[in-house]
């Protein structure tokens, strides 16, 4: 695959026409603790919020299938413990969609997705992947530096609390999963070179120890 080929397919994931619910209407929740049978109100979100949160967590399962298909594929860390990780950072964004009454995309089977663009992606990055071990290593790089751009404008494009920090915390899992495969793939004697962030931006992650504790909840997991 061609780095022009590279930056048009990742381009597509991150101009997708992203056909969100409307505005909810508000809604309610009950209160737990003492005061369980209070009605509480959730403050709605908007139609772009709505859409991106729609979109992350078919973007969260695209990472988690290719790097299952990695994992039967070359049986070789750190793509196993990696999808187990990205299975829990579906989870946190399907809480979420819950909360806020939004339906979820996500299909059950392994490499179905309603986004057709999606669907696309991972077929070419699933055929790039099958190329060689270094390559489905590269495959995952690419996967975890378009997540952390994504992620992070989600964080500055949401108003809700809740919302800015389940997305730092997968962020936070992301850089993780770049340091794990930037390091496997170091340690085949290539340079990790960035494949769409600057590589000011990879190398200052790279080169940082991985990160522990409740900034990454949603799990960071880079050892097998």
């Amino acid at each position: 695959m061609t780095m022009n080929t590279k930056r048009n397919l990742i381009a597509a994931t991150l101009t997708l026409v992203l056909s969100g619910p409307a505005v909810l209407s508000m809604a309610t929740a009950h209160a737990a603790g003492p005061q369980g049978g209070k009605q509480v109100q959730v403050q709605p979100l908007n139609a772009d919020e709505a859409a991106t949160l729609t979109f992350m967590r078919e973007e969260e399962k695209l990472a988690r299938d290719i790097y299952l298909a990695m994992d039967q594929a070359w049986g070789l860390p750190p793509f196993g413990n990696i999808a187990v990780s990205e299975q829990k950072h579906m989870d946190a964004i399907k809480a979420l969609l819950d909360k806020y009454r939004l339906a979820d995309p996500a299909l059950s089977e392994i490499g179905a997705f309603n986004d057709l663009e999606l669907l696309q992606l991972y077929g070419d990055l699933l055929v790039r992947g099958q190329v060689s071990y270094l390559e489905a290593l590269q495959v995952g790089g690419l996967i975890e530096e378009v997540d952390i751009e994504d992620l992070e404008n989600a964080i500055d494009a949401t108003t809700h609390a809740d919302l800015a920090q389940t997305y730092a915390s997968l962020m936070c899992g992301s850089r993780n999963h770049l340091r794990a495969f930037a390091a496997t793939i170091e340690a085949q004697g290539v340079a990790y070179e960035a494949q769409y962030l600057d590589q000011e931006v990879v190398d200052a992650i790279i080169d940082s120890p991985m990160e522990r504790g409740g900034a990454c909840g949603a799990g960071g997991g880079g050892k097998r």
